[in-house]
Parts: C-alpha cells; structure tokens; sequence
C-alpha cells in the first residue's frame, strides 16, 4: 500500500480526533477545501493529543514524560517526514508543506508544560503568555494554511487571528470555570486569584472578550476563499456562547458547564451559509 496510504489514513484518523472531540469545530472544517481540511485536521489531531496529556491521562502516569516525549517525536517528524505516531505524521506533513515555524509549536507545548506545574495566572503578563501559547499560535498555524505561502496576506492577518486565540480561549476558560477549579485545581484570570467571579469581575472578563473579537472580526472578513466561512462559522458558535455566558449568574457558571444546544448550532450554521450565499450573489 505504500507510504502515501499510511499518510492518507494518518490524515483520517486526525480527522476522527476532530470529529469525537469537537462537533462545532469539525462543522467549521468541513466547509473548507480539501487541502486546507485536512491541515487543520492535522493541526487539530496535535494539539488535542497535548491537551489530553495534560488535563486528562490521569496524574500517576508520567505525563511530564509523555509530553517531552511528544515534543521529541513532532521534532524528529517534521525533520525526517515519518512518524509511528499518525497523529505526530498528519500533523508533521502539515508543518513541512505549509512552512509553520517551529517557534509556533514550542510556544503551545510551553503553555502545555505550564498546565502541568502552574495553578493560578497573577498577572496579566503571565496570562498573555499563557495565551498565546496555547491558542493563539494555534490560530496562527491555520491562518498559515489558510494563506497558502502569500506571507504579505499572513502579515496583514497575524494580529487578527491572535485576538481570535484569544478570545476563543478566554470564553473557554469562563465556560469551563467549573471544571479548571474544582477538578484541575487551575485559575487562569487574575482577577479571580484576589476575588471569586461575581457579576463586577464577569463583566470586566466579558469585556475584554468582547475587545477581541470586535478586532478579530476584521481579519475574518478578510480572509480568502472558503477560510472566510469556516472561521465565522467557528466566530459565531463562540459568540453565540458568550452571549449565554452574559445572561448566566455568575454563581451558576461557578457550577456548571454552559453550552450552546445542537439545535442552536445547526440554526448559526445554516444562517452563516445563507448570509454567505446572497452575498455572492
């Protein structure tokens, strides 16, 4: 079967962490070409693997060992294109053809490696940090795919998909507030390391959230071919879920994990599709 078959269901199987992992996010993937889907596959598949590592193998495994060990193994596969790991391949294979820095990758494994020994974010540095790492450098190796080698575009984009790593990341970490405290033992806002998340300190989180995304909807509209509605489509799910957030108590996001229904995503997918069709036409 050869080497392009084992690369191919590498591919697939990424795909398969996608889908199992994320409904919203495979919605948005799907609406790409081929190519580019797949490169996010591969993308996605990566840093999923380095997110469970750290938030779910259970704490008697070596996890510090696992993920340097994933490290070593991303390392040797983009350099010699070949790893036993499919997931470390696709991911590998999207690295070489779309020429992602390797400084991208060492950033989101360092914010990994934070989430093994770090508990709570003092500061406002500390945090930005953190962020970039673990979601805005990732935003910023699909805009790579996303831009196909025209570095002048990519330039003119890269502050725009920051804010949207990190908007992303900011609402899930005032979703998942519940489960970073009370089973991670982890506090991310350094506004609730000196008080808990009353409706003052929601506002103030929401408010920046609401910063970024008002900066990254610039570059959304700009983006190229099918990449457009694809990350609007991912746009709309989180705004959709911050609007929730706003109308939640802030005692009840201290309890619970807020989502949007399936329904409801169904309904911002067909009205993303639409609105994209008559502008067209």
């Amino acid at each position: 079967m050869g080497m392009d078959f084992y690369k191919r269901t590498s591919y697939q199987i990424s795909k398969l962490i996608t889908r199992k992992y994320s409904t919203s996010f495979s919605l948005s993937v799907s609406l790409l070409d081929n190519a580019e889907r797949d490169a996010i596959y591969g993308i996605y598949g990566f840093v999923r693997l380095a997110d469970e590592i750290v938030d779910t193998f259970d704490a008697s495994f070596d996890r510090k060992y696992l993920l340097d060990k994933l490290r070593e193994d991303a390392q040797y596969a983009i350099l010699h294109g070949i790893s036993a790991n499919p997931i470390v391949l696709s991911f590998a294979d999207t690295v070489n053809k779309y020429k992602i820095d390797w400084s991208y990758i060492d950033a989101f494994l360092r914010s990994m490696d934070y989430d093994l020994v770090k508990t709570d974010y003092s500061t406002r540095e500390e945090l930005t940090d953190y962020i970039y790492g673990s979601a805005e450098v990732v935003g910023l190796m699909c805009l790579k795919v996303f831009c196909k080698g025209d570095e002048t575009l990519y330039d003119e984009l890269f502050n725009y998909a920051r804010s949207l790593g990190s908007a992303f990341q900011k609402v899930n970490f005032l979703r998942d507030i519940s489960s970073d405290t009370n089973e991670l033992g982890r506090i991310y806002f350094p506004e609730l390391t000196q008080s808990h998340l009353s409706e003052e300190v929601k506002s103030i989180l929401i408010r920046s959230i609401e910063q970024d995304f008002a900066h990254a909807k610039i570059g959304i509209d700009r983006l190229p071919g099918n990449a457009k509605i694809a990350v609007l489509l991912a746009y709309r799910y989180y705004l959709s879920l911050l609007e929730k957030l706003k109308k939640t108590p802030a005692d009840q996001i201290l309890h619970r994990r807020i989502r949007i229904s399936d329904t409801k995503k169904m309904f911002i997918l067909s009205k993303v599709i639409i609105s994209n069709k008559l502008k067209i036409a």
